[in-house]
């Protein structure tokens, strides 16, 4: 599996949110001031992917002022990305990678043992990409518990 590094230019991509609108990547951070966290997430509603989207929910005001938008992609449908957003309270835009093609691109797909199975997932991973497209920061298999807080000082958010 190809793994990105800072420096490189982030792969393009427009996806549904969870209302089914087209939420591009550049669009996104030409309208950001600094740049965008795009992190990537296994399964909607699940404890550890709640857990991480509420630490961005908790800590949006401080990114947003610090100049960045936070977009989330996981294989959900739109639907399920809906109901865990309204479930949870997030305002920041869900993305619906169904095919798993954006996470392919990111590195991000990758096989792990559940429940004795080996299955195909999104590894939990965040990104960060500037305002010309080009990532600043890139992070694999994190964890789900702490990992915002630790980006925010990474950033200075």
């Amino acid at each position: 599996m190809t793994t990105l590094q800072t420096g490189q230019q982030a792969p393009a991509f427009t996806l549904p949110d969870a209302s089914d609108r087209p939420v591009s990547l550049a669009d996104e951070t030409a309208q950001a001031e600094r740049g965008v966290i795009v992190y990537f997430y296994p399964k909607a509603a699940t404890p550890g992917c709640t857990t991480e989207a509420c630490d961005f929910r908790d800590t949006l005001g401080s990114l947003q002022a610090a100049g960045y938008r936070v977009l989330g992609v996981s294989p959900d449908e739109p639907e399920a990305l809906r109901s865990f957003a309204a479930d949870q309270a997030l305002t920041f835009p869900l993305l619906s990678d169904a095919d798993g093609a954006v996470a392919e691109a990111y590195g991000t797909r990758g096989e792990k043992t559940i429940e004795g199975t080996p299955r195909t997932i999104t590894r939990r991973s965040t990104f960060v990409v500037d305002r010309q497209g080009v990532l600043t920061h890139a992070e694999y298999d994190v964890d789900a518990q702490g990992h915002v807080a630790a980006l925010r000082e990474t950033l200075g958010a």
